[in-house]
């Protein structure tokens, strides 16, 4: 089974990690999308990315549990483009495109997994304190 899970990935950090580790264990192949530069401006025009998408990807790219990463714009405009039969979600990613995306999954027999955040860690404590 192919698990999807999707983000921004900047500030790479263990929750990261966390959270790949406990998507592939939902199957055998997971593909992390990783979000675009262009789409990060657009839709958090204050955000201070420290990374540009190219090197997100290497990142991600390099970690043991994912097997395939892919650049998005829109959750829900590219997840129909991805191959993919779990769509493993954090619950903080509730905004509409998640939910479009979610709904999309249930009408086209995907299945969705929420997963847990790791505790005492986030991105947006890390740029707090930086």
């Amino acid at each position: 089974m192919k698990v999807l899970t999707v983000g921004v990935f900047d500030y790479f950090h263990y929750g990261h990690l966390k959270l790949f580790e406990r998507a592939k264990a939902l199957g055998d192949y997971l593909v992390v999308a990783v979000q675009r530069d262009e789409e990060i401006r657009k839709t958090k025009p204050d955000a201070q990315v420290l990374y540009d998408l190219s090197r997100r990807m290497e990142m991600v790219s390099a970690i043991r549990f994912v097997d395939e990463v892919v650049p998005y714009a829109q959750i829900d405009e590219d997840i129909v483009k991805i191959d993919f039969d779990i769509f493993a979600v954090g619950g903080d990613q509730n905004h509409a495109g998640f939910q479009r995306a979610i709904k999309w999954c249930l009408e086209h027999g995907k299945k969705v997994v929420t997963l847990p955040r790791t505790p005492g860690i986030c991105s947006s404590d890390i740029k707090k304190h930086l």
